[in-house]
């Protein structure tokens, strides 16, 4: 969380707070989402199983559920099936190239060629 940027749309130097957080189950933890909640970002991440469980053996003592926005975590679903084509590239998804600029050359022409095909 400390390196992201959000770049501005004009002058000025990038955000390092982001809107909203798309997360995984994985992403949980009372610890991630205290986190998040003190830095005031909108965290959808959707709760397991067992941690809905444990809240609801509780009763009232397992406080209310968190917030969950679902439409905002279909855009989640979209980055990741974005992420899965690129990875359909051999170069890209082993990281081969030792330069960080000839990675970057190839995801561009990766996201090109996605691109191409799908306009027609």
């Amino acid at each position: 969380m400390a390196r992201i940027r959000v770049p501005r749309r004009g002058l000025g130097r990038p955000r390092t707070r982001p809107e909203t957080v798309l997360a995984d189950r994985a992403y949980s933890s009372r610890a991630i989402r205290g986190h998040l909640r003190r830095r005031g970002i909108r965290a959808v991440i959707p709760q397991p199983a067992d941690q809905v469980g444990h809240r609801l053996r509780r009763g009232r003592a397992g406080g209310r559920p968190p917030g969950f926005d679902a439409e905002a975590y279909k855009q989640r679903n979209t980055v990741e099936r974005c992420i899965n084509r690129l990875k359909q590239w051999r170069g890209l998804a082993m990281r081969t190239d030792k330069l960080a600029l000839a990675y970057e050359a190839a995801l561009h022409l990766a996201a090109i060629l996605i691109w191409s095909r799908s306009t027609r």
